[in-house]
């Protein structure tokens, strides 16, 4: 086995990019393992956990480009960072001839006088800095970029406030805004229903329904994962809803949140009860009657919030394809499964997907672990080692320390269902597959070699393994919404229509003496 390292001093690419030309490179012929990085501690750290740490590498700089590649032979190795110098090459000549490169913020914004938000995705060691910059500069921010202290998220975002601006993030993924999505999205129509999410796959998923169900969009303003908590005190989303409630075209609004600090629950429920306009508030394993009483429209799962938000911008709820649970169905899939085939499985790449279908199952089920669990009995102890019921967040920084989000690059997805799927106890395996701006340019394509040989595998053992899949994207997203399905059904998995209908049909499935 041969590793070759190249480091490029003093050459910066963004994650985004490094993470989506790993993925590329890691699909190389003949390599084994291939990793594109800046030379920062926390990539060093990785590297020397997979055995790849160099005294080289070891003295890159943070400003440095790290390339490593570990292939077969010395000439696997040289022809592998042959074809990702290609990749670089492609990658620069992509820009138009009219495109300008700006080497700081002040500079673009002095540049482009008209411009009004800057997206940021830099080391988390830097962000915090530009993001402030940005602020300076009076642009809103969307923070793409996470490693950032909570001492600088609240110290940008109070700033943010006291100009009127928005500070989205840190770690903030998902955003529409002005019909433009913004790193990670979905192709949705414009509407008149705006959403503040402290979740992206979650803002992602009631997105897309609220198309699905003929509604359309005003703004998605994300406001990264910590905002709901204690120590941020809820100050995006509070803002955000005070420049929803401004929106003249705006007419619902929607709230969306994993569960938040209780006291962060009260001033956004305070600023619901005060709000002019309609408020859907979906926040996971929330409080019904606290939501209720502010005035606002709880909503319990996201297709719930979607329902509920298009029916209070104009549709006619009767007239709604709410796509009902297929009990025929799950009455079938529970005659082909074993007694002993009584656990579920979710192998996520969405983290608010994952929080869904675990909520619908602890409904049902005592026995629900996860590495995002709130209950601490029921909190993995060992992320490699399911029990039970367990639904994972691949895209958890547990697994994605060092290594691209699984809606980028699925390997680590893909190895870990192939364990699952050698379970006997295991009775159903459900994944989500998300497409649009930002993910991966053929997430099932990439999955259906494993999905293929573990269902062939359970059957040479007797067994049949149900595979539950659901797609998160709508008729505008590339890759084709309806071909990603069909590639799924033609091999042999079982397709939900909703991350809701997702949760509710694996649980059932595995229900036994009903």
């Amino acid at each position: 086995m041969s590793t070759k390292v190249v480091i490029k001093q003093s050459t910066y690419f963004d994650s985004v990019s490094l993470m989506s030309l790993s993925t590329k490179a890691n699909q190389i012929e003949g390599v084994e393992q291939a990793v594109i990085a800046m030379g920062t501690d926390m990539n060093k750290e990785v590297l020397k956990n997979v055995g790849l740490l160099t005294p080289e590498l070891e003295a890159a700089k943070t400003s440095d480009l790290m390339i490593v590649v570990k292939a077969a032979t010395d000439e696997l190795c040289e022809s592998a960072l042959i074809a990702i110098d290609e990749l670089f090459k492609k990658k620069g000549g992509s820009k138009s001839a009219t495109e300008i490169k700006y080497s700081t913020i002040d500079s673009a914004a002095a540049s482009i006088p008209e411009a009004n938000l800057a997206v940021i995705s830099v080391n988390g060691a830097f962000a915090a800095r530009e993001a402030r910059k940005a602020l300076e500069n009076d642009l809103h921010v969307m923070l793409f970029s996470d490693n950032v202290s909570i001492e600088e998220e609240i110290a940008l975002k109070q700033f943010a406030h006291e100009k009127g601006l928005l500070m989205m993030g840190p770690d903030c993924g998902t955003a529409i805004i002005g019909n433009v999505a913004l790193c990670f999205g979905n192709a949705v129509r414009k509407g008149n229903i705006g959403i503040v999410g402290a979740s992206g796959t979650g803002s992602q998923e009631v997105s897309v329904r609220i198309h699905d169900f003929g509604g359309g969009i005003t703004q998605l303003i994300g406001t990264g994962g910590r905002d709901l908590s204690e120590q941020v005190g809820g100050i995006m989303m509070l803002d955000g809803i005070k420049a929803l409630e401004e929106d003249e075209a705006t007419k619902v609004i929607v709230l969306i949140s994993k569960p938040p600090a209780p006291s962060v629950q009260e001033k956004v429920l305070a600023q619901v009860k005060n709000s002019k306009k309609p408020v859907v508030v979906y926040f996971i394993g929330g409080d019904e009657a606290a939501v209720v009483q502010a005035g606002g429209h709880f909503a319990k799962t996201s297709k719930e919030a979607a329902i509920k938000a298009v029916v209070l911008a104009g549709a006619n709820e009767d007239e709604l394809n709410k796509r009902a649970l297929n009990w025929p169905l799950i009455e079938e899939v529970r005659a082909k499964l074993t007694p002993e085939q009584k656990y579920v499985r979710g192998l996520f790449c969405g983290g608010t997907l994952c929080d869904e279908a675990m909520y619908l199952a602890m409904d049902k089920y005592e026995d629900v672990y996860s590495n995002i669990q709130k209950k601490a009995d029921y909190k993995l102890k060992n992320i490699h080692e399911s029990k039970a019921h367990t639904f994972l967040d691949m895209g958890d920084d547990d697994f994605t320390n060092g290594k691209p989000h699984p809606m980028i690059d699925p390997s680590t997805r893909i190895a870990r269902f192939l364990e699952e799927a050698k379970d006997p106890s295991v009775g159903v395996i459900l994944m989500d597959f998300i497409l649009g701006f930002g993910s991966h340019e053929d997430p099932v394509g990439v999955m259906l070699p494993a999905i293929i040989e573990a269902k062939d595998q359970a059957a040479k053992e007797g067994r049949h393994l149900e595979i539950l899949g659901y797609v998160l994207g709508t008729d505008l997203d590339t890759p084709n919404f309806e071909e990603q399905v069909k590639k799924l059904m033609d091999a042999g998995v079982t397709i939900a229509s909703s991350s809701t209908n997702a949760g509710l049909l694996a649980r059932e499935f595995v229900a036994k003496g009903e």
